[in-house]
């Protein structure tokens, strides 16, 4: 596999890792992971919320030492944050989930893999020790998403995700304006943006495309050749999901089974009176219904139904490590990741996602000390103080 492209000197913090990405991806590629539905509202509302919350430092306490250490299902990681799932994180570098879960595995930070892997779920498995997570789908053919909960089971993933808020693909604009397509394709308005980016290229060409390599077998059998794999993995989007399907997935797993993808705080409760060990607070990054609420917005109501018995996870919309300690702050117990390792993947392969998870851990250290906060487990509500939308900058 080639080598990331030079030192990441100038990436002081993770907007830079996201240039570095626009500028090494071709347009299509950066706007598919970058790109968010309709207006792009929620992800812009995404990185607002945190502006919303100003930070009370709490003075004269020792932080000569800080732990960012928590625990998760019984696992203790080296900081609160993790990897979420991402679909085809090979389009940003060839067999990024693997890249991924090993420099999770190395930063000892949590790792969940996408249904929608560019790499089979097994052999991402293979190539680490670490206790990964499995995200997954709950599919028309139930027996596609049962048989993927069993191969998951068999290879030793640990938790199961359950994502809840696609009952069909969301509106991402940016996709058909720059003639993204899966398989892809060569088109007048994409091919001269692609040509100058000759290494994404090279890698194509050594690697070849991307495809969901979990679902592979189901397409052929349904479509009669893995060129429908898109097609038919869209087609298995159901609209029809029920909470009755997610117990009957939650019986099927052996361990702790988390449910992505809540906003309400009904369905908090919901998730939890069904037996889910965690849930994950989330709008799809904005990818999904364009307008949703941030997370942060749910957060401490969340919190206060779901007591301490249950994992409150975030994602959408970070960026910094003071995201992450304003999320812990009102709640949270770990935060996912999703397009700032892909940033990083795609800046440079393993060398830039280790960047990011360093940049994030600096981050965290920093702010810590500056709060007052020598453990993870310091940050509490008082930290925080509600500023509304005066807090914007």
């Amino acid at each position: 596999m080639e080598a990331a492209s030079g030192p990441f000197n100038d990436v002081l913090n993770l907007e830079d890792m996201r240039e570095a990405a626009r500028r090494r991806l071709p347009r299509a590629i950066f706007d598919y992971i970058d790109g968010a539905a309709e207006d792009e509202v929620s992800k812009r509302r995404n990185r607002r919320q945190f502006d919303e919350w100003g930070f009370v430092q709490r003075v004269l306490n020792d932080v000569s030492a800080i732990d960012l250490t928590v625990e998760i299902f019984g696992n203790r990681f080296a900081a609160p944050f993790g990897i979420g799932p991402t679909g085809l994180a090979g389009l940003a570098w060839p067999k990024a989930e693997t890249l991924l879960a090993r420099e999770a595995e190395k930063a000892a930070i949590p790792f969940c893999l996408s249904t929608v892997s560019s790499v089979r779920l097994e052999d991402v498995a293979d190539a680490t020790a670490a206790p990964n997570w499995f995200q997954l789908y709950i599919f028309r053919d139930r027996d596609l998403s049962r048989s993927l909960v069993e191969r998951a089971k068999a290879a030793g993933y640990s938790v199961l995700v359950i994502t809840v808020d696609c009952p069909t693909g969301g509106n991402r604009e940016r996709d058909p304006r720059n003639d993204f397509t899966l398989p892809l394709r060569a088109t007048r308005r994409n091919v001269a943006n692609t040509a100058i980016r000759p290494g994404w290229l090279l890698r194509l060409a050594r690697c070849g495309a991307p495809k969901p390599e979990n679902m592979v077998e189901a397409a052929r059998a349904a479509a009669g050749s893995a060129q429908g794999l898109v097609a038919f993995m869209n087609s298995q989007l159901d609209p029809s999901v029920t909470w009755r399907d997610v117990e009957e997935f939650i019986g099927l797993w052996d361990g702790p089974v988390v449910i992505k993808g809540l906003l309400s705080v009904k369905d908090v409760e919901r998730a939890a009176e069904l037996g889910a060990r965690g849930v994950v607070l989330s709008n799809h990054g904005g990818r999904q219904l364009d307008g949703g609420i941030s997370p942060l917005t749910v957060l401490p109501d969340a919190r206060k139904v779901a007591g301490e018995a249950l994992t409150i996870i975030c994602d959408s919309g970070f960026r910094r490590g003071t995201d992450i300690i304003k999320a812990r702050a009102l709640g949270a117990d770990l935060v996912l990741m999703g397009r700032n390792t892909l940033y990083g993947a795609g800046a440079g392969g393993a060398p830039g996602i280790a960047h990011v998870i360093s940049i994030l851990k600096s981050e965290l250290t920093r702010a810590m000390t500056l709060l007052g906060t020598a453990t993870i487990g310091d940050i509490a509500a008082e930290h925080v103080h509600y500023l509304g939308a005066a807090g914007h900058v």
